[in-house]
């Protein structure tokens, strides 16, 4: 179950099964279906005040069509480190040179090829 930062994992009462628990968490929240006595204001529901900056966005982020693109702007993302590690590997000396090689040997053998190339650049 996700909780905003703001909200306390106390501040459930909504998943209480008693329904007069429930009711009273409606009531101090001000979302009753009581009506006003005449000459009342009716209190104010959390629905009817204006949504924060951040509530905003998390309700955004909900949609399906955000997911998607998100979805789809993390693929392109991947290809993309995916293929810079294919040409870097290119580049590196292995025997046997077809040899498949994880992410994190790549990158121990190519610091380990710069630091040849420092050394005989040296001598």
């Amino acid at each position: 179950m996700m909780l905003s930062p703001d909200q306390a994992e106390g501040d459930l009462s909504w998943t209480q099964s008693d329904p007069e628990s429930l009711l009273n968490g409606l009531r101090s929240a001000g979302c009753t279906s009581d009506e006003p006595a005449e000459g009342e204001e009716r209190p104010k529901c959390r629905a009817d005040q204006p949504l924060s900056r951040e509530e905003k966005r998390r309700r955004r982020r909900a949609t399906a069509k955000y997911r998607s693109a998100h979805a789809t702007r993390e693929r392109i993302r991947v290809e993309a480190f995916n293929v810079a590690f294919a040409e870097l590997r290119k580049l590196l000396p292995t025997l046997p040179p077809d040899k498949k090689l994880s992410k994190i040997e790549i990158l121990r053998l190519a610091i380990c090829y710069i630091s040849y190339l420092n050394h005989v650049l040296d001598v």
